[in-house]
């Protein structure tokens, strides 16, 4: 079969790179649309069985047995319950790109209405990591028989605990297996309800923010209500300390850095007549910008000293730093873009707006020049528009073999470029 591509003649017996380009992706968009129906298997049963961080043991094994069933070395209990392993190609001198999917869930009760609806009560997949998880898999099926099609080593981590801090990330790291050989480039996608199924999304550069939570406890001295004059009552010092930090959140928004500060909780279990001795406050606090960051952090407590000594109280604060800002690669993210419009074509791939969410992919895109983007998994016309972490999210279930062959695909194109 001869086929014309940009009046050039390419056929099955041609090696020139336009032909091998063609076929590749041609191989790859069949590979995936054959695996629909057990991408939709994988993906319901990790939807029906979730875990929370921490607690993946179950969704480990389940990968592993998938992992067997295509002959794929791996390696099991990675930081906890996180697998990881890698596909060599025709030279093992190569290039090396990591794939990365997180399998947690969230504590959240499911209320969808679908035969694969959680089966774990007070846990749900509300964030898409069942789909993560399923789109690598996928990946590694349709890479793991188009070895001789690239040089170098894919290396590969289902990783755990990417909703908790510190972080799965970091113990994936600490083990080692991004060393011996170091990963040239990193990518993993995440789902995006807002853009329709069959289309992606990138940002290059700053793309996601830094997190980090404050927890806050104001110790004052209560009693009775109705004697004002002899209580230091904290749920004032905690008003006039939410309204400090408010002016110092008004003040880093209007920098160049994306910055925000919020609170979101606050506990003094007193009553209409009743000052309790303390009270707590929790927020986060997220950027773009390392060295801002710590500059930021430093300006919080200096704040909190002064409304501790100005109203003659006790405030602890315990700043729990989080994931890093996520950066991605200017050359990496082009060429990722590149190779999306090859593989879904031009009109499927769109510009995204910097995010002040967090991932802890962050911790891989700080050492790692790296590239996360958003895999379209909504469809209005079906009523699949729900966003992540709530009770009622779904996908598209086409969105598995989108994932799964984007993600093979660009696998190839930057380990043959």
């Amino acid at each position: 079969m001869i086929i014309t591509v940009n009046n050039a003649k390419i056929g099955a017996k041609c090696s020139c790179y336009l032909c091998v380009e063609y076929m590749i992706k041609d191989i790859i968009f069949a590979k995936a649309q054959e695996l629909e129906k057990d991408l939709v298997q994988v993906r319901r049963h990790l939807h029906q069985y979730p875990e929370l961080s921490e607690q993946e043991s179950n969704t480990m094994n389940f990968i592993d047995s998938e992992l067997n069933k295509l002959s794929i070395p791996h390696q099991c209990n990675i930081g906890g319950y996180g697998i990881t392993g890698h596909l060599k190609g025709s030279k093992e001198d190569g290039p090396v790109i990591l794939l990365r999917a997180d399998i947690d869930a969230l504590p959240i009760h499911e209320t969808n209405h679908t035969d694969y609806c959680s089966k774990i009560d007070g846990v749900m997949h509300a964030c898409g990591h069942d789909v993560h998880a399923t789109c690598l898999i996928g990946a590694l099926a349709i890479l793991n028989p188009l070895r001789n099609r690239f040089p170098g080593t894919i290396k590969f981590v289902f990783q755990p605990a990417e909703e908790k801090l510190p972080g799965g990330a970091t113990r994936i790291i600490a083990s080692g297996f991004l060393e011996q050989p170091r990963p040239d480039v990193a990518l993993a996608l995440h789902v995006f309800p807002n853009l329709e199924v069959g289309t992606c999304g990138f940002r290059s550069g700053m793309y996601m923010a830094s997190c980090d939570e404050l927890y806050i406890t104001i110790k004052g001295r209560g009693g009775h209500a109705a004697i004002p004059a002899e209580l230091n009552n904290p749920l004032y010092i905690a008003a006039e300390l939410i309204c400090e930090l408010e002016q110092l959140a008004l003040r880093l928004s209007a920098s160049d850095t994306p910055t925000v500060l919020s609170f979101g909780d606050l506990h003094a279990h007193g009553a209409t007549n009743v000052v309790p001795d303390r009270c707590s406050l929790s927020g986060t606090f997220r950027t773009m910008n390392e060295p801002w960051r710590s500059h930021c952090h430093e300006e919080i407590i200096q704040i909190i000293k002064n409304v501790a000594a100005k109203r003659s109280a006790v405030i602890d604060c315990n700043l729990v730093k989080g994931y890093p800002y996520l950066i991605n690669d200017e050359q990496v993210t082009f060429k990722a873009i590149q190779s999306a419009r090859n593989y879904l074509g031009e009109s499927n791939v769109r510009n995204l707006d910097i995010r002040m969410a967090s991932e802890d992919f962050a911790y891989y895109s700080q050492i790692i020049p790296s590239c996360f983007f958003r895999l379209g998994t909504g469809n209005k016309q079906k009523g699949i528009t729900a966003p992540v972490h709530t009770s009622t999210f779904d996908i598209d279930e086409k969105a598995l073999v989108v994932g799964s062959g984007l993600l093979a695909y660009m696998a190839i194109e930057f380990l043959n470029s």
